[in-house]
């Protein structure tokens, strides 16, 4: 048994035994999972893939005259004006008003981080206290009073494996799918994957310190579509998406080399988010989570051709399967391609041990862990005389 506390010391004392995932899979099967236990203090794990539920928020300053900033551009992408006089958010997949799919908040986000010029226009309807009605002006990064990253949903705990059983091309967030199932496409980096070290969330937290696209980040939150409860292996690995965190960090200390905007051709703009996470080993069941192994990692394989909220499910395939190249579903050989940089996680598992092992970056305990209950429910379509499962109707 060993506390957060007592790592932080080996760390501060150099005396740290730091593994990647990938190192430490290694270990265990040369020496035991009771040796992982008994001899490494941290495991670095990480991702590096597409999130849209990603975005900013800024702070301008004030204007003289001042403005109330209720319509706002940044580079042509509209950000959000429903905030205080000089505060947004812009969201990562807002698109540009002129230049579309080609341009969008991604891209305003990545090029604040890359230093370049952003033009900010603005509109009001002016009050007394914030008479000027309109501005266009230029800011960068080190203009802004805060910019920070917070992302609504990062990391998912493991996601599907999409294919296409129709005749014709389709585009989706999970890339472009061939007909007739002519590709595959899946998500997450197998047991480098942040969640998938800690499936039951005993670590990881509200409050955890991270890598966050380059830069020190930390767990603000659940992630939205949380879902701990969904479908799990005998060891506890889920088989579908099922956790998520928020996540928040300064866009001051980030780089492009790890959040970086891109378009899915006739889909939209997307950011990829780089994430690393210490998991630190406190005790055998700990030690067993992270020496989980990509052909323990079981995801299903959807037909993403259903435009349905439940898509017909084909089978299922373990992650050593995937990263093969290829899988057969329904006696079809289907090659596959991940949508996560395996080898960009690898660098950031890396240089995460590296930071641990210098003594620059401890260990948090989270304030609070996050939710091991929540229900995740769909939206329904309900009319406006109609009730909600447990709700009166008082007329």
């Amino acid at each position: 048994m060993k506390t957060i506390a007592q790592i932080n010391e080996r760390i501060s004392s150099g005396e740290a035994v730091v593994l990647t995932a990938d190192e430490v899979v290694e270990f265990a099967e040369k020496n035991g999972v009771e040796a992982v236990a008994r001899e490494v203090d941290v495991v670095t794990t990480a991702t590096f893939g597409a999130m849209c539920s990603s975005g900013a928020f800024l702070n301008f300053g004030h204007a003289d005259p001042p403005i109330r900033m209720t319509k706002i551009l940044l580079n042509d992408v509209p950000a959000y004006g429903g905030l205080a006089a000089v505060d947004t958010y812009l969201g990562a997949t807002e698109i540009s008003q002129t230049e579309g799919m080609n341009y969008g908040g991604a891209h305003v986000i990545e090029d604040l981080v890359a230093g370049r010029r952003i033009k900010l226009e603005a509109a009001s309807p002016g009050t007394d206290c914030y008479p000027r009605r309109e501005i266009t002006t230029y800011l960068t990064l080190a203009s802004l009073n805060q910019a920070y990253l917070y992302n609504p949903r990062n990391a998912y705990q493991n996601y599907n494996c999409a294919v296409n059983t129709s005749e014709h091309v389709i585009r989706t967030y999970m890339g472009t799918l061939l007909p007739r199932m002519g590709n595959a496409a899946y998500a997450t980096c197998g047991q480098l994957s942040p969640l998938l070290n800690d499936p039951y969330y005993r670590t990881i937290g509200m409050g955890t310190r991270i890598f966050l696209g380059g830069g020190i980040g930390y767990v603000a939150w659940e992630g939205t579509q949380h879902n701990p409860l969904a479908g799990r292996t005998a060891g506890g690995v889920p088989t579908g998406g099922a956790g998520a965190m928020a996540v928040i960090g300064d866009l001051a200390g980030m780089s492009p080399e790890f959040l970086r905007a891109a378009t899915f051709t006739d889909y939209g703009v997307t950011l990829f988010v780089g994430i690393g996470v210490p998991i630190p080993i406190l005790d055998e069941q700990m030690a067993r989570f992270v020496c989980v192994r990509d052909e323990d990692i079981v995801t299903g394989v959807y037909d993403y051709s259903v435009g349905r909220r439940s898509r017909p499910c084909l089978g299922q395939v373990t992650y050593k399967q995937l990263r093969s190249g290829e899988i057969e579903i329904q006696g079809k050989k289907i090659r596959t391609a991940p949508l996560s940089s395996l080898a960009k996680a690898r660098q950031i598992a890396e240089l995460l041990r590296g930071w641990i092992k210098d003594g620059s970056f401890t260990l948090t305990e989270p304030v609070t862990g996050l939710p091991k209950n929540r229900v995740n429910t769909p939206l329904d379509v309900i009319g406006p005389e109609e009730t909600f499962e447990g709700e009166e109707n008082n007329g």
